[in-house]
């Protein structure tokens, strides 16, 4: 059952496009709902096998609680993988699931997955922070809801804090105060933070004029810098320009393009070169409860588990300098002397943590108030997670045998995200009608986009959410 509480929100206005842009984004819209058509028959055949297989097995099989005292859970981004997983994972040790997300996304395909018990929608954060807030407190008292776990798009993050007082009175929020969200979700303010720990960081300058860069001695410097907005901005993040360039004028033309101002604040870092990581961390009362670390790249749609203890006892030492409780995620460069940076901090789920799609024990992380000897990590035998969608489309970029074999490989030696046996209707359900309702809206619209992500369900656009 779906419950949708329906509350305009302003849209901001769209600028008028050129005949040329009206026929790219034509082209590109009804170009990939074609693919996505011709795509169907075989994800349509594979699901319904699997529904098949799962109705067989339960004639043979009893489901049983694997808690003493199931809690209703409510998650919230329910367009994002990782709120799918968090959803099996609670889902799994007993308890029962209500996922939400925002209006927009009222078409999230996991809805459909059998951990999830309800789904709602609610106002978007940003433009009615308190009809948002209203309808979490609305949800919370209606299911009865024990657990608040907030999955949320970075913009969101805040608005969860802001919510956090509210919701306290009836449930556990699982989610930080207000003012340590904007502290970490601030680059520069997180970077003094971790200095104030004793911990490392890249050298770094908040930036809120363009001259600011401009009139910055790089020539004192061994290392090049990069820019990178403090506010959230899904695509010039992956915009890793080192400075100076290679001429003054090719400097002041990169940095002049950038919306910078105090409004919009800007960090300059230090470029350190070596090997990127990204984790994903649950923390309570500053014990770290769960852990783990992938080898990191801008666009990240793949994740296999590493051990790095120098990352770890970097976090371990922050989260518990901070004595918080929350989900938090971090990017590490690891320098060629073995040395861990921090590069910046995310006060949320990280993408990461569908490695633990066979961790039985996920949700005792989260709920267990028991201290833990070692945080929960991925199992050793858990496979490579990625979204397959993506991995076909990469299909189109190689260029040689080699590379096929390493695509062919990559495949066979991990696992899609998505798609899981037990539960495979969001996998049709976010390829086939998440996804193609988001490109019709754009294609009515004539609204073009940089990208799809189906890790996080949405088609990534300049200025998008």
């Amino acid at each position: 059952m779906t419950q949708s509480i329906s509350l305009s929100s302003p849209v901001p206005a769209t600028p008028p496009i050129s005949v040329k842009a009206r026929f790219i984004t034509l082209f590109q819209n009804l170009g990939t709902l074609t693919l996505l058509l011709l795509a169907l028959p075989i994800n349509a055949v594979i699901v319904l096998v699997s529904l098949a297989w799962n109705s067989l097995s339960r004639l043979f099989s009893t489901q049983q609680t694997t808690v003493a005292h199931p809690k209703n859970i409510l998650i919230s981004g329910g367009k994002m993988t990782k709120a799918l997983q968090l959803a099996r994972s609670f889902s799994a040790a007993g308890h029962r699931v209500v996922l939400i997300e925002t209006h927009k996304y009222w078409l999230s395909g996991h809805r459909f997955s059998n951990a999830v018990s309800r789904f709602y929608t609610t106002p978007t954060p940003q433009y009615d922070p308190e009809a948002y807030i209203k309808t979490l407190v609305d949800i919370v008292k209606r299911e009865n809801i024990d657990v608040y776990v907030p999955v949320t798009s970075p913009v969101a993050s805040y608005y969860d804090s802001l919510a956090k007082p509210a919701l306290s009175p009836y449930c556990e929020v699982i989610h930080f105060d207000a003012d340590v969200t904007k502290m970490l979700d601030d680059k520069f303010a997180f970077s003094e933070k971790a200095r104030e720990l004793s911990l490392s960081v890249p050298k770094s300058f908040k930036i809120t004029n363009p001259e600011q860069v401009l009139n910055f001695d790089f020539s004192q410097e061994t290392r090049k810098y990069i820019l990178k907005s403090i506010p959230y901005d899904s695509v010039r993040r992956l915009d890793l320009t080192k400075l100076p360039c290679d001429t003054p004028e090719e400097t002041a033309a990169f940095v002049k393009s950038l919306p910078i101002s105090p409004e919009k604040p800007w960090i300059m870092q230090e470029f350190i070169p070596g090997k990127e990581f990204c984790t994903h961390s649950t923390v309570r009362n500053g014990e770290l409860r769960l852990h783990c670390c992938s080898e990191s790249s801008a666009f990240q749609v793949n994740y296999e588990n590493v051990e790095n203890p120098e990352i770890q006892a970097w976090v371990t030492t922050f989260v518990k300098g901070m004595g918080f409780t929350g989900q938090v995620s971090f990017d590490f460069i690891q320098a060629d002397d073995g040395k861990v940076y921090a590069i910046e901090c995310n006060p949320r789920t990280h993408s990461a943590i569908t490695m633990f799609y066979n961790y039985p024990q996920v949700s005792d992380a989260y709920l267990g108030t028991e201290p833990l000897t070692e945080p929960l990590q991925p199992l050793h035998n858990s496979k490579p997670t990625y979204w397959l969608y993506h991995e076909v489309w990469r299909l189109t970029g190689i260029r040689s045998f080699s590379q096929l074999q390493n695509w062919v490989r990559n495949i066979f030696r991990g696992t899609d995200a998505i798609y899981k046996l037990h539960d495979p209707l969001p996998f049709l359900m976010v390829h086939h009608w998440q996804i193609p309702l988001l490109l019709l809206n754009n294609l009515w619209q004539l609204r073009g986009w940089t990208r799809i992500d189906f890790n996080i369900g949405k088609l990534v656009e300049l200025g998008g959410d």
